[in-house]
Parts: C-alpha cells; sequence; structure tokens
C-alpha cells in the first residue's frame, strides 16, 4: 500500500513538475534556461554546500551522501521566488512558486538506494524590444527534468561510494512576435526542442574524527559530459491581433529544422568542512561546471558567450542540543550560508555574476528525528550595465523530511 501511495506520489509530481514555469528570468532564454538548486533545503538554508551528510538526512547533489542513512527517508521540497527585474530607467515584479524535489531512500545494510524526481533547469521569461514603429515580444517556457536512480555504498565506517543514473526529459519553447503600428498583421516564430537523455553521477566521501569531539569531512562529485537528442520544430505564421490582445492565425508554415544532440557540460565539485558531530559544522565547495562547452539547440546568438561556470560555497549548522528531553527549542538546527556564482553566461561582454545569502531552522516533528526544514535566502543576479537586465529576489523554501522504518520485526501484534 504504502509504495502505492510514493508512486501515485511520484507520478503526480511528474505531471506538475511539466505543466510548472519555475522561473521568470530573461536569463533563462540563454542556453537549456536557468539552473535551479539540485539540492535539499538544508542544503540550501547551508549556502547550498553539499558536504556535510548524516544519519537522518537525504542528499540529492552527492550520490555517496546517503550511504550514511540507517532509516527510510522520504523528503519534498517546494519554494517561492519574489524577483524585482531592474534596468537603469525601469523595473517590474514577478513571482514564482515551484516544486523543488522529491526523493526516496531506503537504507539495505551497507547498500543504500534512493530515487526520485528534480526540475533541473526552467525556461519562463516575457519580455519586449521596440525599435522605431515595430514591437517584439519574446517569451518562453519550459525546462529540464531528472528522474534519478542512486545507489551508495559504505565501503568503511569512513568512506563511501556512489553513483546517480540520471533520465533528462523536458521540452523548452521559444516564442517571438512582431507587430508594426498600423499594420494589422504580426509575425510569429515558435520554436520548441523535446530533451531526451541520460546522464551519471559519480559521488566519493570521506570522514574521520582528528581529536575527540572533531570530525573532518570531505567529498566529490563529478558528472561526465554527455550529449542529449533534441528533436526540434519550428513554425512561422502570420497572426491578426484581436482588440482583447488574444491571436488569431490567419497562416501558418512548419520550417524544416533538423534534430540536434545537444551537449550537456561536465561538472566536478569538491569540499570539506569541519564540526562537533550533532553539534555544529562548517563547510567550503567549490563547483566548475564547463558551460564553455555549451551548444545552443536550434539558432546561433551573436551577443552570448558562454565561459566555464564556477561556484564558491560556505556554510554550515547549530544544534544547541540534538537529544534534549526538557527543552524542545534546543533541538532545533539553526542553518546559514553564503554562495558567489560566475554562472558562465557573457552578455554583451559583460559577465552575469550571482550572489546569496540563506539561512534557516530545521524543526523537529513526530519521532525518528522528522523534520520540516524553512529557509530564506536574499540576493542578486546581473546588472544594469551595458543595457543588462539585474535581478533581486527573496526566496522563500520549506520542505518535509520524514524518517521511518519498514522491516521492523514484530513480537506482540
Amino acid at each position: 500500500m504504502l509504495m502505492r501511495i510514493i508512486i501515485g506520489v511520484f507520478l503526480l509530481i511528474s505531471t506538475v513538475t511539466m505543466a510548472q514555469n519555475g522561473t521568470s528570468s530573461p536569463y533563462s532564454f540563454y542556453g537549456i534556461g536557468s539552473l535551479n538548486f539540485k539540492g535539499t533545503v538544508e542544503n540550501r538554508t547551508m549556502g547550498g554546500i553539499s558536504v556535510y551528510s548524516d544519519s537522518i538526512h537525504l542528499g540529492v547533489q552527492n550520490p555517496a551522501s546517503i550511504a550514511d542513512l540507517d532509516l527510510i527517508n522520504y523528503a519534498v521540497g517546494i519554494s517561492h521566488k519574489e524577483t524585482t527585474q531592474k534596468t537603469v530607467s525601469q523595473n517590474q515584479q514577478q513571482s514564482t512558486t515551484s516544486f523543488d524535489y522529491f526523493a526516496v531512500a531506503i537504507p539495505m545494510g551497507k547498500l543504500v538506494s534512493s530515487f526520485g524526481l528534480i526540475p533541473y533547469t526552467s525556461v519562463g521569461y516575457d519580455t519586449q524590444n521596440v525599435v522605431d514603429d515595430v514591437t517584439t515580444r519574446y517569451t518562453g517556457q519550459g525546462g529540464l527534468n531528472k528522474a534519478f536512480l542512486t545507489f551508495a555504498y559504505r565501503v568503511s565506517p569512513n568512506f563511501s561510494l556512489g553513483v546517480d543514473t540520471n533520465y533528462n526529459f523536458g521540452n523548452i519553447e521559444n516564442t517571438a512576435f512582431s507587430e508594426q503600428v498600423d499594420i494589422e498583421l504580426g509575425a510569429r516564430e515558435q520554436n520548441r526542442s523535446d530533451l531526451l537523455g541520460f546522464s551519471f553521477n559519480f559521488g566519493a566521501r570521506y570522514k574521520t574524527m582528528v581529536s575527540k569531539n572533531l570530525q573532518i569531512q570531505t567529498a566529490v562529485a563529478y558528472t561526465p559530459e554527455t550529449n542529449f537528442k533534441a528533436e526540434n520544430s519550428r513554425q512561422r505564421a502570420t497572426v491578426f491581433v484581436l482588440p482583447s490582445g488574444s491571436q488569431v492565425v490567419r497562416e501558418e508554415i512548419e520550417v524544416a529544422v533538423e534534430d540536434t544532440d545537444f551537449t550537456f557540460p561536465s561538472q566536478l565539485s569538491i569540499g570539506a568542512g569541519i564540526g562537533k558531530p550533532k553539534t555544529w559544522f562548517v563547510g567550503l565547495e567549490y563547483v566548475n561546471q564547463k558551460i564553455s562547452n555549451l551548444t545552443n539547440r536550434t539558432f546561433e546568438l551573436e551577443n552570448i558567450t558562454y565561459t566555464d561556470a564556477t561556484k564558491y560555497k560556505i556554510g554550515g549548522f547549530y544544534i544547541p542540543q540534538y537529544n534534549s528531553l526538557t527543552s524542545y527549542y534546543k533541538r532545533i538546527v539553526y542553518r546559514a550560508g553564503i554562495r558567489f556564482e560566475e554562472t558562465g553566461i557573457n552578455l554583451n561582454g559583460q559577465d552575469i555574476n550571482e550572489f546569496g545569502i540563506s539561512f534557516g531552522v530545521g524543526i523537529p516533528v513526530g519521532r525518528l528525528f522528522s523534520n520540516v526544514n524553512v529557509g530564506f535566502e536574499i540576493g542578486k543576479r546581473g546588472t544594469t550595465d551595458f543595457g543588462l537586465i539585474q535581478e533581486n529576489f527573496f526566496n522563500t523554501f520549506i520542505s518535509l523530511s520524514f524518517n521511518d522504518r519498514w522491516f521492523d520485526k514484530r513480537y506482540l501484534d
């Protein structure tokens, strides 16, 4: 019965994920969209670091991180983003709410497996450009999703290995609509790419006590470069615009576009941290992604170049007393972190960078160390220089992390 519920939730979330727009950023036009954070709220509130792992929280960034789990774990997260988009002369408000992940992990002795679904990239923008008496509106939607199956093996109490097998799927639609003053008909072009492909992520973790109270944790993860299949289509149409703003197609033609192999870049992540087990931890992490190898799907752009993307993260947590029997508040987990990202996108000769400060709490619920995690992040992306857009954002996210036992032997019925 429980497995039927899990499968039902998985299918429902898959449908919701395919329908949602997880961003409202004009920068999601480029490549395969804006990269979503691949990790839990627990990671996200610590600046995004994935180097820390324990026995009660599921991780989805480094496949080796689940090797420490002792209980069945279910994790699901959602987020809400408020964004102010600014140019030199204008600004506007945007907001989006999105599903972030769903995962289940099952320990089987030294071997632990997990599966789930993560929206990996998001496309969602609506901008316009006015030149003389011609107005062109650009819109986009879609993104790429990952359905993953993970296996991790605890080689020794201090060392573990893991591998993700990811099935990547989704579609991206870009539309450009142009109309001219005193001209009845407008012109519309729609490009769509259906993306399919497999990718793999390999991870390793090592931890050791360096004194009676201090433990060092280290982690590395690597995703090799892979090619995805992009099934492309293009339609061009002449459109009549009604006074209400809706469009009526007068004539539409299908333009032949070749299917392409889409290069998905490799990524390397290295992290290390130190702390007192079940009390506090501080970690650093460096991520490099070969965005310079990124290829566009069906069209070439003149004002953009791709460079390797880098991320620098620092974060940690503090628990006053994780096993306190007299004070509920002493069992609350306090988390915080900072991140800086060079996204790898260069527009008009200007690098697009991103900065964020995050903080949050883990609130114990029920038995078996289950918890509700709430977090917030403030930051910015881009710049108003060189005719570009700066995005100031405030994120709110929440997750549920439940632990359970499936195979306990009952002595009384």
